[in-house]
């Protein structure tokens, strides 16, 4: 079996660098046969930092990733990979650069900016709160002060679902479909446009659970995992779903970023203005 190519990768930010990081994951994901050695520089944010990475990187020789915004060290980084004859994204550079030339406004250079702590940031900080208080239907009031409401049975991706979405400044409750379980009144005092439903496939539903009883140390062959038992599950979360007139997304095969991208376009909130001033 041949070897897998090696690809090294210098992330160079005046901040944490996540920017540039998620860049590099992104196109990773579209090959399996590189093996990536990424080295992070965050917070070079003066020269003498710099000049130590930039000294490393003429002895790795990697491609240059950054996204600084700090003074003229993007500049720099920029001379010396052209100098070194290496390959650099400077990712953020070029779209400040237009911004400014359509704007008339001079970017800041403020190294972090996204990261203010300003009120958006509380805001994210109480929906991530907000998510957590009301996971699993801990307190149905919740469901009434929601942003968005989700529903579905066991391993439906409820909570991750929630925690992504408040990382969004959306407030999410989240509840548990049990045939057997009372569904609280306040489900349908909610507006059924803020609410969704997700299902799932019987086969993927039914691997998921035994993994889960396994990573427990427990016996995977439960009611829990069993398939009549997950199809009553989701035929009784269908015909609620019917009932309230929501909207039903299967995560079958979708992460939670992908879910979530459906649940955004579906409430019209995929679409962002700058409102973190």
């Amino acid at each position: 079996m041949p070897s897998k190519a090696e690809i090294k990768f210098f992330i160079i930010s005046d901040s944490v660098g996540e920017t540039a990081l998620n860049m590099v994951r992104a196109a990773l994901a579209q090959f399996t046969k590189v093996d990536l050695i990424y080295y992070r520089f965050p917070f070079t944010n003066s020269d003498s930092r710099l000049d130590s990475v930039l000294k490393q990187a003429e002895t790795e020789r990697p491609i240059i990733i950054q996204t600084l915004v700090t003074g003229d060290l993007s500049k720099r980084v920029n001379q010396f990979a052209a100098a070194q004859n290496l390959t650099c994204y400077d990712l953020l550079s070029p779209i400040m650069q237009k911004i400014s030339q359509l704007s008339g406004e001079t970017p800041r250079g403020e190294a972090g900016a996204i990261h203010r702590l300003n009120d958006r940031y509380f805001d994210r900080i109480s929906a991530m709160e907000f998510a957590v208080m009301y996971d699993d239907g801990k307190d149905p009031k919740g469901f009434l002060e929601a942003d968005i409401v989700l529903l579905g049975v066991s391993r439906t991706s409820k909570t991750p679902l929630s925690l992504f979405l408040a990382n969004r400044n959306l407030k999410v409750a989240n509840l548990p479909l049990v045939p057997s379980a009372h569904i609280p009144e306040q489900i349908w005092q909610v507006d059924p446009k803020k609410i969704i439903g997700l299902t799932t496939d019987v086969a993927v539903l039914n691997n998921f659970r035994r993994e889960r009883m396994i990573a427990y140390g427990l016996n995977p062959d439960t009611a829990y995992s069993d398939m009549n038992q997950i199809t009553a599950e989701l035929d009784f979360a269908r015909q609620l779903y019917d009932k309230i007139g929501c909207y039903v997304i299967n995560t079958a095969h979708r992460s939670i970023e992908e879910t979530a991208t459906l649940i955004l376009e579906h409430m019209g909130l995929d679409h962002y203005g700058n409102k973190d001033e």
